[in-house]
């Protein structure tokens, strides 16, 4: 018997950071057990170039040439994959009003930084992108530990909005 993969959506405003940071992040560190997607209300049209290089270092044979920055109306389609948890990453994509979503995903709100408002030079740029990466790789591996698959949906969602309230 195989075990259920579980699909995980991170929602951000423009889809170009946070999010895709996250899903990364979470196919990797799941280690087959999840399988992560991004999208945003408001999306951009590209993935920062900062964000992938923090991919890239964490698992150089990610593959990133695939990602892209969408809008969350693409999981709300009759299509589209069925999500199982859902958690947004910024405070502006907590507070807008999401699509329906089908089926009963479990949510959460992790707020972070924007590291996609830094300033400065590039190596300050990616000074912040390092630190929201890891304050991200934190929750997810908390969330990685979580053996969902023997918890039942009230106990998925009040775990993942504790980790969610965890100091990064």
């Amino acid at each position: 018997m195989t075990e259920k993969v579980y699909n995980v959506l991170f929602l951000c405003t423009g889809n170009s950071a946070r999010s895709v940071m996250a899903e990364a992040l979470v196919t990797i560190l799941g280690k087959g057990r999840y399988k992560g997607f991004s999208a945003g209300s408001k999306p951009g049209g590209t993935v920062n170039p900062f964000a992938i290089e923090q991919i890239k270092q964490f698992q150089p044979d990610y593959p990133t040439g695939s990602m892209r920055s969408k809008s969350w109306d693409e999981f709300a389609a009759a299509d589209a994959p069925k999500m199982d948890l859902i958690i947004t990453v910024c405070d502006n994509a907590a507070g807008e009003v999401c699509p329906f979503w089908p089926g009963r995903p479990a949510t959460a709100h992790w707020g972070f930084e924007d590291p996609a408002a830094a300033e400065g030079s590039d190596e300050e740029k990616r000074t912040a992108f390092a630190k929201i990466f890891k304050q991200i790789h934190k929750k997810i591996s908390a969330f990685a530990d979580l053996d969902i698959g023997l918890m039942d949906y009230a106990t998925i969602q009040k775990s993942i909005k504790e980790i969610g309230k965890e100091p990064v």
